[in-house]
């Protein structure tokens, strides 16, 4: 049992992962921002704005060669066949569909519970990505983030662990988020200030990068109580 005071829900978890005191000095090796300029970033910290970023208007709706190659910068890779579905053919179409019913500038703080619940373009367009040959949970979300980087978050194993298997994770970061008049998303805008992270870098990629940081130390050497080593990545 976990002694007291241990946080237990994924809202809890969260609030203590973005007041720890080591946050913004993660957030400053990760974007190499630190006061070493010889810091060398993570090359995640690019997802979001290489090639202009995946919501900028020409491309929003549609999945491109940046995109794919965005989401290699986090470790995961579409398959070729794949790929050239999303970039040629009817998958591509169907995902390009689903993406122009889904809003661009939009902060999950402010969404609308129907805009990431179940049934929604959003959960269509994941659902859709995950029953392609070898393209799992993980790497559908990371595709997806890199379309709505304000709305939609990268998600894996390691934040997945870190914050307590949530069973719905798009809504109960929502929940945590919004919770005590958005405490929690203004703590985020706070520590990427602080950090000299740019504006252009979302609330939910500073929220992903704080909790990964955090704890892919402990997940990936497997000294970690709450991984299941027999879990895909996947």
């Amino acid at each position: 049992m976990p002694p007291a005071g241990t946080p237990r829900t994924p809202a809890e978890r969260l609030h203590a992962l973005v007041s720890a005191p080591r946050a913004v000095d993660d957030l400053r090796s990760y974007f190499g921002t630190g006061p070493h300029t010889d810091t060398t970033p993570f090359t995640g910290s690019r997802f979001e704005g290489l090639g202009g970023g995946g919501e900028r208007s020409d491309t929003a709706c549609k999945i491109t060669a940046d995109d794919l190659v965005a989401v290699q910068t986090l470790s995961v890779r579409v398959p070729a066949r794949t790929a050239l579905d999303l970039l040629e053919g009817g998958l591509g179409q169907q995902i390009e569909d689903l993406l122009r019913q889904i809003p661009t500038g939009l902060d999950l703080v402010g969404a609308e519970p129907a805009c990431i619940g179940k049934g929604s373009p959003a959960d269509r367009a994941w659902h859709l990505l995950v029953t392609q040959p070898k393209v799992g949970w993980v790497t559908a979300g990371k595709l997806l983030a890199r379309k709505r980087p304000r709305l939609l978050p990268v998600y894996d194993q390691v934040v997945r662990c870190a914050l307590g298997s949530p069973s719905d994770f798009w809504h109960d970061l929502r929940v945590a988020l919004c919770a005590e008049d958005r405490a929690v998303h203004r703590r985020l805008l706070e520590l990427r200030t602080a950090a000299g992270v740019p504006d252009t870098v979302s609330a939910l990629r500073v929220c992903d990068v704080v909790v990964w940081m955090r704890h892919r130390g402990d997940h990936t050497s497997r000294k970690c109580p709450g991984l299941d080593p027999s879990a895909p990545d996947e």
